[in-house]
């Protein structure tokens, strides 16, 4: 399946909600968040993990290969009243200097990377005792609920997507920073429910891998009309309650 997600720049900007402050509060348990902190997000996308780390005083860098997403995280940059430093580019190779972060972050991205190479590059940019988080924000799908029913309708119009049915938990991702290295691996999650109305939600599904990142416009089209019947006739609810998992897998660079 050929993902392109700067395709949906404007509803991944728009739908997709960013990690919630619950989540920040936690990392800075772990020492992360501080003032003048140097932090690599990798797969920045529209910079929710960047602009919150920013916000929190980081001097933070954003990556990703898609320009136009760095141009709608430029736009909630300025109205958050925040600087990021966006950079186009691939987490496998990123022609940073050695040493030059004390926080390499990956928020919802891990997965399409060459994921043992972006490992060994964390670990060449980070300082001796730096930090990786590889972090998500996922919803679950649970019997009957509005998430297992969409993923039948993605699943429908688009076969070759196959991410449906998670847990939001991803246990190969301590063996991908074991392998390569990291120390002192550790590990969190938490369950919230999201509010979404109708409008939303259907944006939030276009933003998706499975629709307009990898479906045709023709095929966005018909999804998001099938979509917006299901949600009328058996989720009539607005706004629907959606309910996420909060992870992360956090691990430190040999001194």
């Amino acid at each position: 399946m050929g993902v392109d997600f700067g395709k949906t720049a404007k509803d991944y900007c728009k739908h997709r909600a960013g990690f919630p402050a619950e989540f920040f509060e936690r990392l800075s348990a772990y020492g992360m968040g501080r003032e003048g902190q140097a932090v690599l997000d990798l797969g920045t996308g529209t910079g929710t993990l960047a602009r919150g780390l920013a916000q929190r005083g980081c001097e933070v860098t954003g990556l990703d290969p898609a320009e136009s997403l760095l141009e709608q995280a430029s736009v909630l940059d300025a109205e958050a009243g925040v600087s990021v430093d966006y950079v186009v580019g691939e987490a496998e190779q990123t022609t940073f200097p050695d040493d030059s972060f004390d926080v390499v972050t990956a928020g919802q991205c891990w997965h399409w990377f060459d994921r043992s190479a972006a490992a060994r590059e964390v670990k060449r940019v980070l300082k001796p005792g730096g930090t990786l988080v590889i972090a998500h924000f996922d919803w679950i799908p649970l019997e009957g609920n509005v998430v297992q029913a969409t993923e039948g309708l993605v699943e429908r119009h688009n076969p070759d997507w196959k991410m449906g049915g998670g847990t939001g938990l991803y246990p190969a991702w301590l063996t991908d920073v074991g392998n390569a290295g990291f120390e002192g691996i550790e590990t969190f999650s938490f369950d919230l429910d999201v509010p979404y109305t109708h409008e939303g939600w259907r944006g939030r599904m276009r933003a998706s891998a499975g629709v307009a990142a990898s479906l045709s416009e023709e095929g966005v089209e018909r999804f998001d009309s099938e979509l917006a019947g299901l949600l009328a006739e058996r989720y009539p609810e607005n706004p629907l309650y959606v309910p996420h998992r909060v992870s992360a897998v956090i691990s430190r660079s040999p001194v």
